[in-house]
């Protein structure tokens, strides 16, 4: 596998912060204005790209309303439409793209999109497409995975629906047209998706299995799937985004709002930084903290030759002494001086005379680890 994939200039992996997404989609409400609005309160709630869908209602499907054209399930979002009137609603006209692409590279952001047929993607490389997103509806269409590694871009391609078997050709044809930087995302094609659909487990094993980066396209409510995705290997998360669920639109139930994505960004973020290493025993930033742990303390006065008891011994902080380990050990013992209260317990204060051959080393070893 690339260990480290760059889509214009900004690193994704496993040793960077999370890549955040928000997806358009159709929430600009035929709006250009709207549009822009988008874009600009996605770079201010801190996403790292901005993505647009590119098609068109004819591109996608035929203008019929009847049969398996037409949308009956009860409990879709778009009951009581075609999919050819859907895609007229939420479709991102063409020429909306050059503008939205020069705002959101303005901002700071990576504009890009998902292609539904090849002409999308002759038209997206000649606005300078620095990736492309390969659709879970369109997971299957081989001829546009391979027209999309033939650019020799990175291709990021979400997983809804699809089997192991699924996966496995689109990725080797994608491979063997050229694509050599490829994310796939964990999906569940449901809208919204619940939690309980979501089994992000997946993510690791779907990284070991296919050898690639690996991240997560999530319909969920809120930022939790996405930030346990990032705990389990996820380098990249999209979500739809729009300026407020109020507002309407063909996406806009399951989207997120502006406070949501700037949680989304920093939590994940912190998520990555909280995964560190493998790593047992005293960190640096631990040192000062060292002193607030358990030891053996002297809690009386004591005179030479006195015996340390339960009284006048204790294990209390701060952690100057002993470790409370010897406590058992010491308890019989005599004191070679006198011995202030307060006194945090080492050996030294233990008489001359006193049998100690059978002291535990100082050194913490124990089944021949040492901490």
């Amino acid at each position: 596998m690339n260990e480290m994939i760059s889509i214009a200039g900004r690193s994704i992996g496993r040793s960077h912060r999370p890549f955040i997404i928000a997806e358009m989609s159709g929430n600009h409400n035929q709006s250009l204005d709207r549009a822009l609005a988008i874009v600009d309160v996605a770079a201010k709630s801190g996403a790292h790209a901005l993505k647009l869908q590119t098609y068109t209602a004819d591109t996608m499907t035929i203008d019929l309303d009847e049969g398996e054209f037409f949308i009956n399930d009860p409990d879709s979002l778009w009951r009581g439409t075609s999919l050819h009137k859907l895609y007229q609603e939420a479709y991102t006209p063409w020429e909306w793209h050059a503008p939205i692409f020069e705002r959101a590279r303005s901002l700071g952001m990576i504009p890009f999109s998902t292609p539904f047929d090849v002409t999308a993607v002759d038209f997206l490389e000649r606005l300078g497409a620095p990736c492309y997103k390969i659709a879970s509806f369109e997971n299957t269409d081989l001829p546009l995975i391979r027209k999309v590694a033939s650019t020799g871009k990175p291709m990021i391609m979400s997983t809804g629906m699809a089997t192991i078997s699924d996966i496995d050709e689109a990725v080797g044809t994608a491979r063997e047209a050229g694509c050599k930087d490829l994310i796939l995302l964990k999906c569940t094609s449901t809208y919204p998706a619940q939690p309980l659909d979501t089994n992000l487990l997946t993510i690791p094993h779907m990284r070991a299995l296919f050898d690639c980066e690996v991240g997560l396209s999530d319909h969920t409510f809120g930022i939790g799937a996405g930030i346990a995705s990032v705990a389990l290997g996820a380098t990249v998360i999209e979500k739809h985004f729009t300026l407020a669920r109020g507002d309407g639109g063909v996406d806009a139930t399951f989207s997120m709002e502006p406070a949501e994505m700037a949680a989304l960004v920093v939590e994940t973020e912190r998520a990555w930084l909280a995964l560190g290493t493998v790593r047992y025993g005293l960190t640096e930033k631990e040192r000062k903290s060292i002193v607030f742990r358990r030891s053996l303390y002297v809690v009386a006065d004591m005179v030479a030759g006195d015996v340390l008891t339960e009284n006048n011994l204790r294990i209390i902080r701060p952690g100057l002494g002993l470790s409370p380990k010897y406590f058992d050990h010491l308890i019989g013992k005599r004191v070679g001086r006198a011995v202030r209260r307060g006194t945090p317990m080492n050996w030294d204060l233990l008489t001359s005379t006193e049998d100690i051959s059978e002291t535990p080393k100082k050194e913490n070893v124990a089944r021949g680890i040492r901490a």
